[in-house]
């Protein structure tokens, strides 16, 4: 069944990210079973989604979050009370301590900071466990933006790196090659951080996977991940962790908007009152076109329109669709697909206020607005 398929639109603010819990759940279920058949512990990505009103939820089946700094550590220490696992590309002196208070776990990017932590490590060897991300050089992801082991990247330590580097003091591992993948992905990478890292597998305690697993996507082989999963602990006797956003919101919410008005230039175009820079940036930064339920591709169905957003940017252009019925002013339009990387990526560019933010429960058609967003969000994001 589809997100909010029995929510009366009337109900809802526009524009507004409306979570269905009972879809969430459904992917949450899943990934507690891959959790329970694999032995390994999966974690919530907070970049990927980071709606802490849902961590009651979350928390009966995940593990603890995964966090990229100070703010999302806090965030997943007060709100889940479970196991903070934190990355961070690089740390100054405050955000370091400022994480480790938070966290259980903390990956640094490279041997040279280590280093320059020393002190720190020690200090608080007890009772934080501390890692490193590697960088196995085997790219999987095709779109160069989201390949963190593209050539030149920043992210982790290759093989060269860690030849001379101090370890002391450091637990566990941890890679990400991942992004909407599948288990044969992370086969294929798993072989080759076995035949680079060898020596230094069998030093640590526990490894990351990392996250881009698209565990909760139709069609994934979760057999296949259990199966590489288990055969890794055996191999290497050590624990394993993932960390998944995306599979944990992937269609579990959606973004209703309206139309606010309809011009002509080559055709008709339905301004809405939301915006794809503002609102779904990845719809600009991927790029892709995101779903309108009961839409089509452009000419497929009687009425084509380019769909716009809100803002004065000349390419807010969420993308051309066809629709049964004309479009009219006030109507109302439902975007798929839309409970991960869209509200922890939002901006208040141009003033635009971001959607409502709501729960919808299908098992007693429940609807809660969790927040509404005004004036003053926008001016105390400066001063």
């Amino acid at each position: 069944m589809l997100p909010c398929a029995q929510l009366d639109l009337s109900r809802v603010d526009s524009p507004a990210y409306v979570i269905d819990l009972g879809a969430l759940e459904r992917n949450l279920e899943l990934l507690a079973h891959a959790q329970r058949a694999a032995d390994c512990r999966i974690l919530l990505a907070l970049k990927g989604f980071a709606a802490w009103s849902t961590f009651p939820l979350v928390g009966q089946y995940l593990d603890g979050v995964a966090a990229s700094g100070p703010d999302e550590a806090r965030l997943g220490a007060e709100e889940l009370e479970k196991q903070v696992h934190t990355y961070c590309p690089a740390f100054d002196e405050a955000s370091l301590r400022e994480t480790i208070r938070y966290s259980d776990h903390v990956v640094f990017n490279s041997p040279s900071q280590i280093d320059r932590f020393r002190s720190i490590i020690d200090d608080h060897a007890s009772d934080t466990s501390f890692g490193l991300r590697i960088n196995p050089e085997h790219s999987e992801v095709d779109v160069a933006i989201y390949d963190p082991c593209a050539p030149g990247s920043r992210l982790g330590t290759t093989k060269r790196g860690l030849i001379r580097a101090n370890l002391r003091g450091i637990e566990g591992l941890h890679f990400h090659t991942l992004c909407e993948l599948g288990a044969d992905a992370l086969q294929r990478t798993l072989a080759v951080i076995e035949e680079r890292f060898a020596p230094w597998l069998d030093e640590v305690k526990w490894v990351n996977f990392g996250g881009g697993h698209h565990i909760t996507k139709p069609g994934y082989d979760v057999g296949l991940l259990i199966d590489l999963i288990r055969e890794f602990k055996r191999e290497h006797r050590v624990e394993v962790f993932l960390e998944p956003g995306e599979a944990i919101g992937l269609n579990a919410g959606v973004l209703v908007a309206s139309v606010l008005d309809i011009v002509e230039n080559d055709g008709p175009i339905a301004i809405l009152d939301t915006s794809a820079t503002a609102h779904m940036p990845d719809v600009l930064e991927m790029p892709y076109r995101p779903q309108i339920r009961n839409a089509a591709e452009p000419g497929k169905l009687a009425h084509t329109y380019r769909v716009g957003g809100l803002s004065c940017l000349g390419g807010d252009m969420i993308g051309d669709y066809s629709f049964a019925e004309p479009l009219e002013v006030g109507d109302r339009l439902i975007f798929e697909d839309m409970a991960h990387y869209t509200m922890v990526k939002t901006t208040t560019f141009n003033g635009v206020r971001l959607p409502s933010i709501a729960l919808y429960d299908p098992r007693d058609d429940s609807y809660r607005v969790q927040r509404r967003f005004d004036y003053q969000d926008y001016r105390n994001r400066l001063s």
